[in-house]
C-alpha cells in the first residue's frame, strides 16, 4: 500500500498557505523534505553501469527499467521522467501516514490539500511529529492508525526518483509498485482516493502479471496472480466486516454505549475470522500477521481505500479479454464519465457491456 502526497509548492501557494496556518507549515515540511529527495536523485542508467553499484542492487534497478518501459510502451502510462533516477535514503521509512476516524461510527476524519482536495489520511516526513499528533488523537478519543511507506506519487508534478525504500521490496512488489504509482501519474480523480488507490492496485497487479509473463517468467506472474487473489480475499473480508459494523452503528443511533459493545464483539468476530477462516485459504501472507493487524475503525476504512470493489475493475478487464491497455482507458473514461462518483461510471459502463 503506498501513501501519495501531492507536494505542489509553487512559490506563491506556499506564501499563501504558510502565513498563520496549520496547512502551510504541513506543506513546507512536506516541501523541504521532497526537495531533499529530489537533491539526492541519480541517474538509474548511470548506476546501472557502474561497476562500483552492488550486483543485487543493479538487478532491481534494471528490473525498474523494464518495468517502466513495458509500464509508457505496452500499458501506456504517462511517465515523463519518473523512475529514471534514484534517491538513497537514511531511513528505512520514507513517511508516516495517519488516518483517524470515530470510534462509535464508520466516519474517518479528513484533510484538504491543494490540488487533490480531501483526503483521508496525512503523511509525516516528520516522524516524532506524526506520533505527537496520534498520540494527541488517541487522547481526544478517536481510533488511530499509524503505519509507514515506502512510496508515494506527486502525481506527475515532480520526476518522482525511487527510492531506497521502495528497493527494498522484493521483484514482484516493485515492478507492481511501477505500475501502481504510474496509475496515479497518469489518472487522479480529486477527492476520490478510494477509487484512486483501488483502481492503481488494479493496475499494479495485472500490469505486473503480464510484464512478467511477456518476459518468459511464469513463476513471477503466477505468484503475482496469487498476491492479488489474496488481494481480493482480503477485499471481501473487509467489506463483509464494514458492512457489519455499519449496520451495527445504525441499529443503535441514540446509544452510544450499545454501539461501543456492538463493536467489541463484531472486531472479536473478526478476528477469529482472519486467522481460523481466511488463513488456510490465504497462501501469500503470513497468518502471524492476520493474528496482529489492527483492528479498529480507522484501520478498517483505511483499509478500505485500497481494496474497494476490486472484483469490479476485474471485470471491467474480462470484458476486455484481458486486454489491461484497453481496460485502462476504458475504466479512465468511465471514471470521468461521473466525476462526483467514478465507481458510478465503472459500474454502468461494465453493465453497458452485458447487454
Amino acid at each position: 500500500m503506498h501513501m501519495k502526497l501531492i507536494l505542489s509548492i509553487t512559490g506563491a501557494l506556499i506564501l499563501a498557505l504558510t502565513v498563520g496556518t496549520s496547512t502551510g507549515r504541513y506543506l513546507v515540511r512536506g516541501a523541504w523534505a521532497e526537495g531533499h529527495i529530489l537533491a539526492g536523485r541519480r541517474s538509474i542508467a548511470a548506476l546501472v553501469a557502474d561497476s562500483a553499484t552492488p550486483p543485487s542492487v543493479r538487478a532491481k534497478l534494471e528490473l525498474v527499467q523494464q518495468a517502466r518501459a513495458f509500464a509508457v510502451d505496452s500499458v501506456h502510462l504517462r511517465a515523463g521522467k519518473s523512475f529514471t533516477t534514484y534517491t538513497q535514503l537514511h531511513s528505512d521509512t520514507l513517511v508516516l501516514v495517519l488516518s483517524a476516524a470515530y470510534p462509535d461510527r464508520l466516519e474517518e476524519l479528513t484533510w484538504w490539500f491543494p490540488i487533490v482536495g480531501r483526503v483521508p489520511y496525512k503523511g509525516f516526513f516528520d516522524f516524532p511529529l506524526a506520533e505527537k499528533t496520534a498520540k494527541d488523537m488517541a487522547a481526544d478519543g478517536y481510533d488511530v492508525y499509524l503505519r509507514p511507506s515506502a512510496a508515494f506519487s506527486t502525481l506527475g508534478w515532480f520526476n518522482d526518483p525511487l527510492l531506497s525504500t521502495t528497493l527494498n521490496a522484493d521483484s514482484l512488489d516493485l515492478a507492481n509498485t511501477v505500475f501502481h504509482e504510474l496509475t496515479h501519474a497518469t489518472y487522479w480523480a480529486p477527492g476520490q482516493v478510494v477509487f484512486n488507490e483501488s483502481f492503481a492496485n488494479f493496475v499494479g497487479a495485472r500490469a505486473a502479471a503480464w510484464f512478467f509473463r511477456s518476459r518468459g517468467d511464469s513463476a513471477s506472474a503466477a505468484q503475482t496472480d496469487a498476491r492479488w487473489a489474496d488481494e481480493k480475499l482480503l477485499a471481501l473480508f473487509w467489506q463483509r466486516l464494514y458492512t457489519a459494523m455499519d449496520s451495527a452503528f445504525r441499529a443503535h443511533p441514540e446509544d452510544r454505549d450499545s454501539r461501543l459493545a456492538a463493536r467489541a464483539e463484531i472486531y472479536g468476530w473478526a478476528r477469529a475470522e482472519l486467522v481460523d477462516s481466511l488463513g488456510p485459504r490465504i497462501t501469500t501472507i503470513n497468518r502471524t500477521w492476520l493474528a496482529r493487524v489492527p483492528l479498529d475503525n480507522a484501520a478498517l476504512i483505511a483499509r478500505r481505500f485500497y481494496l474497494t470493489d476490486l472484483d469490479l475493475f476485474d471485470q471491467a478487464w474480462a470484458r476486455e479479454g484481458e486486454d489491461v491497455p484497453r481496460t485502462v482507458q476504458h475504466i479512465i473514461a468511465a471514471a470521468k464519465s461521473n466525476k462526483p462518483d467514478p465507481y458510478a461510471g465503472l459500474r454502468a459502463w461494465v453493465d453497458s457491456t452485458r447487454r
